[in-house]
């Protein structure tokens, strides 16, 4: 975790100072200045023994008694290139990742996301959005589906929005897709069905992966979609037509969107554009609601006391 945290902040970084010994005054590109560049920064960033680093010619920069360059990382299938700032006195290089403070990379997120058609639960008039790409078939999706309602949905009220969208790991999860498309054929007359029968999936996995082969587990989901029809009044014929077709562009769409936006496994999800993935916590799936409602200029609710552990003393106590 330590490891992914250090390797996730190297990549945001503003600027990165590495004071290095690299002579005293600015040198044009030689052997040795590559040398002696490429062994501090093979050092310092760990890079593996078959990778080749490459140093680029000196340019100017921006940046007052600054000289720009490029170093190339070639793992021999792969290049990736990354910028670099050497100082005129040769003492200081540094590592830069401009940021451009007239974008707001969660709004860009959030522009990307279609969320148009999509079942939703909560305000929709929200400032907070919070949209998840979950699969039904995937055990951590039932987690997270399981934290999220009703427990999360009743204790912000009207102050967030919740909106689902398709991510179905079929290469992995063989009835999730079809799972995906029924579901939405409930959403297309009723979305109180499609949420039904979403609670129901995520917390009765274990119902539909009893069922020996693709084709018995298919039958299962059908089955309990066209009973969850029934149950909410809805047109059998259409219902059962829609089943049938399994037209699937609509979830193939959301998978492409959800790949466009680094989703790689379920349940992924956005709040306000700020990605959260895996089947957190609740307590940190508070704390990100939190900070996009504090960031919105809205108050978050007051939480449940976290209890403590079994014969722990109260901090009040002496």
């Amino acid at each position: 975790m330590l490891r992914r945290f250090l390797v996730a902040l190297f990549r945001r970084v503003f600027v990165l100072f590495l004071l290095v010994c690299l002579g005293c005054s600015a040198q044009p590109v030689s052997n040795d200045l590559s040398v002696r560049v490429e062994r501090q920064v093979r050092s310092y960033y760990k890079v593996p023994s078959d990778v080749k680093i490459s140093m680029s010619p000196m340019k100017g920069s921006e940046f007052p008694n600054y000289d720009s360059f490029t170093i190339t990382f070639d793992t021999g299938s792969k290049q990736q290139q990354y910028d670099f700032l050497l100082s005129k006195d040769g003492k200081t290089l540094v590592r830069l990742t401009k940021l451009d403070m007239t974008k707001d990379p969660y709004a860009e997120v959030m522009n990307k996301i279609d969320v148009s058609g999509r079942p939703t639960r909560g305000n929709k008039d929200a400032k907070v959005v919070a949209v998840n790409y979950d699969d039904f078939e995937c055990p951590y999706c039932s987690r997270m589906h399981q934290n999220l309602f009703p427990g999360l949905l009743k204790e912000y009220g009207d102050r967030v929005l919740f909106v689902y969208k398709d991510f179905p790991l079929s290469e992995i999860h063989p009835w999730a897709s079809r799972a995906a498309v029924d579901a939405n054929c409930l959403a297309m007359q009723n979305t109180d069905a499609y949420w039904s029968f979403a609670d129901y999936v995520h917390a009765n996995q274990a119902e539909i992966n009893k069922e020996k082969g693709k084709d018995a587990q298919f039958a299962a989901v059908d089955r309990l979609v066209s009973e969850q029809g029934k149950k909410s009044n809805l047109d059998s014929a259409k219902l059962d037509a829609c089943i049938k077709a399994q037209q699937d562009e609509k979830v193939k769409a959301s998978v492409k969107e959800g790949e466009s936006l680094g989703v790689e496994a379920t349940p992924t999800l956005f709040i306000n554009g700020e990605k959260v993935d895996g089947a957190v916590p609740v307590e940190q799936l508070r704390a990100v609601l939190d900070r996009a409602l504090q960031q919105a200029g809205v108050t978050p609710p007051p939480h449940p006391a976290t209890p403590s552990p079994a014969g722990a003393a109260s901090p009040s106590a002496k």
